[in-house]
């Protein structure tokens, strides 16, 4: 099951966090938290992110930016 656009899911191959950006074919198109470059998996790879999940990736961005990692 794909998850649905908007939602945040994991990669479980690499096991990065994102927010699904669309479908495209039989891929589902990732967004790293934060921005940036999208990526494609399939769709056995992606499971829905828990809350935690979504609040570790968003605490990483946002000291990786007050650190100046990211804009």
């Amino acid at each position: 099951m794909k998850p649905p656009i908007g939602s945040y899911a994991v990669d479980i191959s690499t096991g990065q966090v994102g927010r699904v950006m669309g479908h495209e074919g039989p891929y589902v198109q990732l967004r790293p938290f934060g921005g940036g470059r999208e990526w494609d998996c399939a769709p056995d790879a992606v499971r829905v992110a828990t809350t935690s999940e979504r609040l570790r990736a968003a605490t990483a961005y946002a000291n990786a930016r007050s650190r100046g990692e990211v804009p």
